[in-house]
C-alpha cells in the first residue's frame, strides 16, 4: 500500500471525490479556521489540543492557511508544497496524481551501497530535481548505488543547504514540485539507484517557524540546542509529527532511506526513544522493502545493534567523523579545531578511527568520551561532505589541499575499507572548487554572518593569519552560490577522467571482493597489526576471508607487514613481495582460508 493513501494526524489528506481533511494541532488556541481564498471553514476542537474539519469540494492546487483565533495567518506545518515561501499560502496537494513506475523495486541491500551526496541546488545548471536525472546514468556508469540528497523541507528563500527547513513535508519549491521530486526517485529506481534523503529533526529553522504562536508545548525553551530550542519529543502530537514524516518521504516518495541530522541533540525522556519508536514504525511499514537508516552520529549506539540474522531492527549505520578527521590531518597537516585531538597522536587516532572505535560526537571533541565500537557495517565513512568543506572558510575541497599522490591513496582507502563509502558531488572526478555556505534570507546583516563563519571556520581547518572577516566569501551573495556548482567540464580533463577512472575501478572491485564481506551476517572483526609510526596494517576478518589493508602515509618508502593472499588492488610503486611500499604507496590483498 501507498502510505500516502492514508490520514495523517498533520495537515490536510486527500480523502477522494474532491473531500480533504485539515488537521491542526493548536493546544493554545482556543479557535482555527481553514483560510481558503473566498471563504473561511471553521474546524472543531477535537480531543487534545487539536483541530479537525473535512471540507469538499476542493482540487489539487487549492492554497489554503490556517487563521488563528486573533486573525494570524499561518501556513500548515505539514504543508506538502508552498505557493510560494514559508510564510504564504500551504497547497493542498493529491499524493495519487503521480503514476510510479519503479513497481517492482525494493531497493538494494546495505553491503552493496556506494552513496554520493548531492546538493539539489548546485548539482546542475538547473538546480532542480528534474535537471538532476540527466546526471544519473553517470552516476550509474561510475557504479554508484545511492544517492543522498541534502535536506529539501521548505526554508525560508530560495537558497540555502536547507538545515534550516520549517515545513518539514514540503519538498522546496525552488528545487521542483511533488512529481518533480518523485520523477527523480523514479528515474533513480530505473537505473538501480537508490535514493536516501537527510531529514532534520532535532531543530527548526529560525524563520519561518510560528508553531509557538499557537503550539508552544512543541518546544522546550529552557533547553537550547546550538541551534534553538530542544523539542519536547515527549509530547504525542510532536512524537507523531516526525515519525509520521518519516513515513511521509519513505512511503510516499519511495525513498530507500534517510540520514538523520544531529541525532546526539534529540533528547527524549519517554521509555522508548524517538529514534527508536521512529526505526520499528519505518520497519513495521515496509517489511518487504530495503530501508536503510543512517545517524549522523553515534551518540545513541544501541540503535546500531545487529540482530541475529545480521541485519539491523532498528538503524544501519552511523557517519564516522573520525576518520575524516584523522585522514583530513594526515593528508593536509591541518590540525586546528575538530582536529586537534586528532593531531596530538595520529597514528593510534588512525588505528582507533578505521577499525570503529568512534567517539560519539560529530566534532571530534575529547570530552564526548568514545562510543562502543562499530562493525565496518555501521559505519559510513568519507573524505569529504558538505560539513566539511562548506564550513572552511573558503569551501576548499581536498583536491585543491593536497597532492594527487595523496588524494589517490585516500580515495582507494575510502572505497576498499569494508565500511561503507560516500563520496561528494565532484569528488569522482577531483573537483578542486569550493563549496561554500551559502544562503539568501537572514535577519543578521552580512558582516555578521561573515564573522559566524569565521567563528565556524576555526573549528574545520582554521584560518591563516590575517584573515578577517571581510575576506570571507558573502553568504548571501549569489557569486556565492554560483561557485558552488561542480565544474562539469573538468570531469572531461585528462587529469579529471583519470580521477574518474579510478573511482570507477575502484567501485567495481569493491562490489567484487569487499561487498560480500559486509554481507556475511557473522559480522567483520577487525585487527591492527603492529607497525611504525606513519604505516598502517589492518586485517578485517569475515567468516574465512580476511582482506588485508596495507598503507604507507609517509614521505618516504617502508617496509609494512606482510599481507599474504591475493593482491586486489596496489598503487604504482611496489616492490614485489618484498613487503616495500613507495610514499604513500597503498594495497589491499584478499586470502581465503581453509575452514575447520
Amino acid at each position: 500500500m501507498d502510505w500516502s493513501e492514508l490520514p495523517r494526524s498533520w495537515g490536510a489528506t486527500f480523502l477522494g471525490d474532491g473531500r480533504v481533511r485539515f488537521r491542526l494541532w493548536a493546544p493554545a488556541q482556543a479557535f482555527v479556521s481553514v483560510a481558503f481564498d473566498d471563504r473561511d471553514v471553521d474546524m472543531r476542537p477535537v480531543a487534545d489540543g487539536w483541530f479537525e474539519v473535512d471540507v469538499t469540494g476542493l482540487t489539487h492546487g487549492t492554497a489554503y492557511r490556517y487563521r488563528l483565533a486573533d486573525g494570524t495567518c499561518v501556513a500548515d506545518p505539514a504543508s506538502a508544497a508552498q505557493k510560494d515561501d514559508v510564510f504564504g499560502c500551504s497547497l493542498v496537494i493529491d499524493q495519487q496524481r503521480y503514476r510510479w513506475q519503479d513497481d517492482g523495486w525494493r531497493g538494494r541491500p546495505w553491503h552493496e551501497a556506494v552513496i554520493y551526496e548531492v546538493h539539489i541546488g548546485t548539482f546542475t545548471p538547473e538546480g532542480t530535481f528534474r535537471g538532476a536525472i540527466a546526471r544519473l546514468d553517470s552516476l550509474k556508469a561510475l557504479g554508484i548505488t545511492a544517492i543522498e540528497i541534502m535536506p529539501v523541507a521548505q526554508f525560508c528563500g530560495r537558497r540555502g543547504w536547507g538545515y534550516d527547513g520549517v515545513l518539514h513535508y514540503a519538498p522546496h519549491n525552488a528545487y521542483g514540485g511533488v512529481e518533480d521530486l518523485k520523477a527523480l526517485v523514479d528515474a533513480a529506481h530505473a537505473r538501480g539507484i537508490m535514493v536516501f534523503l537527510d531529514v532534520v529533526y532535532n531543530h527548526f529553522g529560525p524563520q519561518g517557524n510560528l508553531l509557538s504562536q499557537y503550539a508552544p508545548q512543541f518546544f522546550h525553551p529552557e533547553r537550547q540546542t546550538p541551534w534553538g530550542a530542544a523539542i519536547a519529543f515527549e509530547e504525542p502530537a510532536v512524537r507523531r509529527y516526525f515519525i509520521e514524516n518519516a513515513l511521509y518521504w519513505v512511503g510516499t516518495f519511495h525513498l530507500d532511506g534517510l540520514r538523520l541530522d544531529a541525532t546526539g541533540q534529540m533528547v527524549d525522556p519517554n521509555d522508548r526513544h524517538i529514534l527508536e519508536d521512529m526505526a520499528l514504525t519505518l520497519r513495521h511499514a515496509f517489511p518487504d522493502r530495503h530501508i536503510h537508516l543512517v545517524t549522523e552520529d553515534p551518540a545513541h549506539p544501541a540503535l546500531l545493534r545487529r540482530g541475529r540474522d545480521g541485519r539491523p531492527p532498528l538503524y544501519t549505520a552511523a557517519w564516522n567523523h573520525d576518520l575524516h578527521h584523522v585522514l583530513h590531518v594526515v593528508a593536509t597537516g591541518e590540525e586546528a579545531g575538530y582536529f586537534a585531538p586528532f593531531a596530538r597522536e595520529r597514528w593510534s587516532a588512525l588505528e582507533a578511527a578505521i577499525t570503529g572505535r568512534v567517539r560519539a560526537s560529530s566534532t571530534g571533541s575529547s570530552d564526548h568520551g568514545l562510543a562502543v565500537p562499530l562493525e565496518p557495517s555501521m559505519q559510513v565513512v568519507f573524505l569529504q561532505t558538505h560539513d566539511q568543506v562548506g564550513n572552511r572558510a573558503f569551501g576548499e575541497r581536498l583536491a585543491a589541499l593536497t597532492d594527487q599522490c595523496v588524494l589517490r591513496q585516500m580515495t582507494a582507502l575510502l572505497l576498499l575499507s569494508p565500511q561503507v563509502p560516500l563520496l561528494f558531488m565532484g569528488e569522482e572526478f577531483g573537483e578542486a572548487g569550493p563549496f561554500h555556505f551559502f544562503l539568501d534570507q537572514d535577519k543578521a546583516t552580512s558582516q555578521d554572518l561573515r564573522e559566524s563563519r569565521l567563528r565556524e571556520a576555526e573549528n574545520f581547518g582554521g584560518v591563516a593569519a590575517g584573515i578577517m572577516a571581510a575576506d570571507l566569501p558573502d553568504p548571501r551573495d549569489p557569486a556565492t552560490f554560483e561557485r558552488s556548482r561542480p565544474d562539469w567540464s573538468r570531469a572531461d580533463h585528462p587529469e579529471g577522467r583519470r580521477q574518474a577512472e579510478l573511482v570507477r575501478a575502484l567501485i567495481a572491485l569493491r562490489q567484487a571482493h569487499v561487498a560480500p564481506l559486509i554481507a556475511d551476517p557473522g559480522g567483520i572483526d577487525a585487527e591492527v597489526i603492529p607497525t611504525a609510526p606513519g604505516v598502517l596494517a589492518v586485517d578485517w576478518r569475515a567468516g574465512t576471508t580476511v582482506l588485508r589493508l596495507r598503507a604507507n602515509f609517509l614521505d618516504g618508502d617502508c617496509i609494512a607487514p606482510d599481507a599474504p593472499g591475493t593482491i586486489i588492488f596496489a598503487t604504482p610503486g611496489r616492490r614485489g613481495d618484498s613487503g616495500e611500499l613507495p610514499a604513500h604507496g597503498l594495497l589491499f590483498a584478499l586470502k581465503r582460508e581453509a575452514s575447520e
